[in-house]
């Protein structure tokens, strides 16, 4: 090592992520988007509702904190999700729409 290098190997520590009460953890908005959208496609049969809730379902997955809570959460945002999928595509044709 150079004589001129002002680091300190020895008084390094390693880093230690505070603890955090579940209540206390930021709002999961994708993961609520995606339950809000995944409804909007079951219940209104917008296709587009649907692909974008299993859309958030996925950054929510890729994104979470707090594993109980969030897995909860997403879980159900993606049965609504695929269920509005199924319903879109293998369900029954619209009144008045031709298929």
């Amino acid at each position: 090592m150079s004589a001129n290098d002002p680091r300190q190997p020895a008084a390094a520590k390693p880093f230690v992520p505070p603890v955090v009460a579940p209540e206390e953890m930021p709002v999961d908005y994708s993961g609520f988007l995606a339950v809000l959208f995944g409804i909007a496609g079951v219940m209104f049969r917008y296709k587009l509702c649907s692909w974008v809730a299993l859309i958030f379902c996925a950054q929510s997955l890729a994104n979470m904190k707090n594993i109980e809570n969030d897995l909860k959460q997403i879980s159900m945002a993606s049965m609504f999700a695929i269920m509005g999928l199924v319903n879109n595509y293998m369900g029954l044709a619209r009144p008045g729409t031709k298929a």
